[in-house]
């Protein structure tokens, strides 16, 4: 996985936070909710007991390819912690909100401290570089969704290209995450 380019970022932000979480003695758990999958915080934590969790586009006819498929649950010390959701193209939020609700439930399992998200935005039905139906009130249900985990959550910027709802979506995720509480 080294040995080759791919994604928009040279830093894995997430798995950087994640790993600052575990050096310190906090148990985190990472839901990627990008439109792509999360491959390199996938390889990075694949063989160690850090629960990482991927709802993204069907990796069978989108980038990566190579990665992000059912099947890869974690290898060694790292067996079932890894969660990849995969899901078809044109995903509306009634699909999108079932595979959330496994990867939450699979979260709460887990026990863990702290939820880093990698939050992408996009999944939304305008997207340009994504095929996922998601509309602006579903991003606020998104973030709903996390709060009632009720844990510290940590929100790590990642993808959205429809740069006229960018912020907009994001903000809904937010809205719905602090009207929890």
């Amino acid at each position: 996985m080294f040995d080759r380019y791919g994604g928009f970022c040279f830093l894995n932000n997430a798995a950087i936070a994640a790993q600052i979480l575990l050096d310190a003695g906090i148990r985190p758990a990472i839901l990627d909710v990008d439109y792509h999958h999360g491959n390199g915080t996938q390889h990075i934590f694949y063989d160690r007991p850090v629960l990482t969790c991927s709802i993204h586009a069907d990796p069978d006819a989108n980038y990566p390819f190579f990665m992000g498929f059912a099947d890869e649950t974690g290898t060694g010390d790292g067996a079932g912690y890894n969660l990849n959701l995969p899901l078809a193209d044109g995903t509306t939020w009634t699909v999108f909100a079932g595979a959330l609700e496994q990867a939450c439930n699979r979260i709460q399992q887990d026990k863990a401290e702290v939820l880093v998200v990698p939050l992408g935005v996009d999944t939304y039905a305008v997207d340009p570089l994504g095929t996922f139906a998601l509309e602006p009130a579903d991003f606020t249900a998104l973030g709903q969704m996390l709060a009632k985990l009720d844990i510290p959550t940590l929100f790590v910027m990642e993808g959205g290209y429809a740069t006229h709802a960018l912020g907009n979506n994001v903000v809904r995720v937010l809205q719905g995450f602090m009207a929890h509480g």
